[in-house]
């Protein structure tokens, strides 16, 4: 046991929970846990974990203190019988910004400093070089544990503002569900042809690898607001050029529900006069 590593306490033994539980431990930090379930406590308690009846006992125990539960209700009825006087808090459970930024408030109000977090892992990446998590809110509380948080994954701090974490959390989310979305849509393509899905992932994962590249550009457009910019095939191009994704649907009996949101919105924003842009423009259509 590593005598200098400081106390963690840990609510909620889900998948990341224990996943995160297990790294501490690893990593010689003295863990108290709790779980509403309580058998799930019962091979950390083996591993040497400190197990909790309730949650407010778990609190009251010395060091910092993590939350993974399943949502921003059950936090708020995790912590509602504790006294956060003093306590340091950091909350990893899946939120939205403004849920943070309450829940934030809520325990600020109540003596504690709280400290927002996204996890950008699955459990398997947790205790590896290949996951991290966003932080935001008290820049204090996140330096003075930096070296506790950094042990289950990477730390990356992006703001005082509690709800920043989720929001860049949220945001990675939605770009990975758009990409997925496009995936399942090339793979539908090819479900009745003579083609083999595993020859065609290479070359998916290939082409999606090269056009990542253009969020750089994007994000550049975005920042000068000169969306014509470095522009490669415009939109007038694109649009024209979409007709055949959706001919091609049609003639392998494909719905295109998956792509045909992002190409309406191409459409809507040639209508516009855009079309010596790039299709950077479609990003201010979405704002409401």
């Amino acid at each position: 046991m590593n005598n200098t590593a400081e106390p963690v306490t840990l609510l909620g033994l889900g998948a990341m929970g224990t996943a995160l539980a297990r790294a501490w431990l690893a990593a010689g930090h003295p863990l108290t846990v709790w779980n509403r379930t309580t058998s799930r406590a019962e091979s950390l308690a083996a591993e040497g974990a400190t197990v909790a009846a309730t949650a407010a006992e778990a609190i009251a125990a010395k060091g910092l203190t993590v939350i993974c539960l399943l949502d921003d209700a059950s936090v708020r009825d995790a912590l509602s019988e504790a006294d956060l006087q003093g306590k340091d808090l950091v909350n990893l459970t899946t939120s939205s910004p403004a849920q943070a930024r309450a829940l934030a408030e809520w325990a600020q109000a109540r003596g504690a400093r709280f400290l927002d977090g996204g996890i950008m892992a699955v459990p398997p990446m947790i205790g590896t070089p290949h996951g991290y998590v966003f932080y935001s809110g008290s820049r204090e509380l996140f330096d003075t544990h930096r070296a506790a948080l950094a042990v289950p994954a990477d730390t990356v701090y992006v703001g005082e503002d509690p709800g920043f974490a989720a929001l860049h959390d949220v945001a990675l989310l939605s770009a990975m569900y758009g990409m997925f979305a496009g995936v399942a849509h090339a793979f539908a393509l090819i479900r009745k042809e003579d083609i083999r899905p595993t020859d065609l992932a290479g070359r998916l994962v290939d082409w999606l690898t090269a056009m990542a590249s253009s969020v750089h550009q994007t994000a550049a457009q975005l920042d000068s607001g000169d969306y014509t910019e470095g522009v490669a095939s415009n939109l007038a191009m694109q649009v024209a050029g979409s007709q055949t994704l959706l001919r091609t649907a049609e003639e392998q009996g494909i719905s295109p529900e998956l792509i045909t949101p992002y190409l309406d919105l191409m459409e809507r924003r040639l209508a516009g006069g855009h079309g010596n842009e790039d299709t950077t423009g479609v990003i201010d259509l979405l704002a409401r």
